[in-house]
C-alpha cells in the first residue's frame, strides 16, 4: 500500500507536483506489455510528434485502458484512487484517461512546455495526472514549474508539430513562457521505474529530449475529483470525445468515465 504523508499532500496543494517513489513499483511488467501492445496496435489518436529529419521517435497515444487489459488492471488494481484521494482531496475520483508517451534512444527534441487543463473539457480543483516512466531516468524526466496550478490565467495551449494555437481565441490565455529563461522554479526528478510524478491539469510542464542510450517509455493517467465538471471550449477539445452529449456544468457521464473511488 502507498502512503502518503500530510507534508507530500501539502506540497502537491502548494506546488501541484510532487514525487510519489513506487506508484507502480509492483506493476512495471504489466505496464510495458501493455505499452508494447498500444505501440503495436495504435487507437485512433496515435500520433508521431517529430518533423521530417529530427532524429529519434516519439511516439504518443491515449484513451487505450478499456482494449488493452494491461492498462485496465492497473487502473483498478493499483493503489492510484486513494493516493489520488488524497492528493486531491476528495473523497470521489473518476476516471479521465490513459496517456502513453515513448521516446526512443536519440529523440533530441523536447517535449514542450505546456499545460493539460486547456486541452481538456473538464475544470476543477480537483485534478491530479500520474506520470510513471517505465525506464530510469536521468535526463528525460517531466518538469514541473511549482505553483504554475494557480496562476489566474491558463498558458495558452498549442498543435506541438505546427507550434500553433489550438484554439481560435489565443487572447485568453497568457503566452508559454520559457521557465529556465525566467527564473521560474522547475521540479525535476531522477525516477526509476514505477515511480511517478503527480501534477495538477493546470500545473505547467516539460520533459527533455532523450539524448541517452536508453528507452524512455512512459505511462500517464489522469483522474478527477469532487469538483471536477464538464466545461465548454472554443474547439475541438484533446482527447476530443466526440458525442458524448454533456452540457456545462455536469459531471462526466459515468459510462464512458467510471467512478474508481466514493
Amino acid at each position: 500500500m502507498v502512503k502518503l504523508s500530510e507534508a507530500t499532500v501539502a506540497a502537491f496543494q502548494r506546488d501541484g507536483a510532487v514525487l510519489v517513489k513506487g506508484l507502480w513499483a509492483d506493476w512495471v511488467e504489466d505496464l510495458r506489455a501493455g505499452v508494447a501492445r498500444n505501440m503495436a496496435e495504435p487507437g485512433p489518436y496515435a500520433a508521431e510528434n517529430l518533423k521530417p529529419g529530427e532524429a529519434g521517435r516519439f511516439f504518443d497515444d491515449y484513451c487505450n485502458w478499456q482494449r488493452i487489459p494491461e492498462f485496465e488492471r492497473v487502473i483498478k488494481g493499483s493503489d492510484v484512487a486513494e493516493v489520488a484521494a488524497a492528493l486531491m482531496q476528495s473523497e470521489r475520483v473518476q476516471m479521465f484517461h490513459d496517456h502513453v508517451l515513448v521516446k526512443e534512444p536519440g529523440t533530441a527534441k523536447p517535449t514542450p512546455w505546456h499545460s493539460d487543463g486547456p486541452y481538456y473539457f473538464v475544470q476543477g480543483a480537483q485534478t491530479v495526472s500520474f506520470w510513471s516512466p517505465l525506464d530510469r531516468v536521468t535526463q528525460a524526466s517531466l518538469r514541473c514549474v511549482a505553483g504554475s496550478h494557480l496562476w489566474e490565467k491558463d498558458v495558452l495551449p498549442t498543435r506541438w508539430l505546427a507550434e500553433t494555437a489550438f484554439y481560435p481565441n489565443p487572447d485568453a490565455y497568457m503566452p508559454v513562457p520559457d521557465p529556465d529563461a525566467e527564473g521560474m522554479r522547475v521540479l525535476e526528478w531522477e525516477m526509476e521505474p514505477g515511480d511517478a510524478v503527480a501534477f495538477h491539469y493546470r500545473t505547467l510542464h516539460g520533459a527533455r529530449g532523450n539524448e541517452a542510450g536508453a528507452r524512455r517509455r512512459a505511462f500517464s493517467l489522469r483522474l478527477l475529483g469532487e469538483d471536477a465538471r464538464y466545461v465548454e471550449r472554443p474547439g475541438r477539445t484533446s482527447p476530443p470525445y466526440p458525442d458524448h452529449g454533456m452540457v456545462a456544468g455536469q459531471r462526466l457521464r459515468e459510462d464512458w468515465f467510471p467512478v474508481l473511488r466514493g
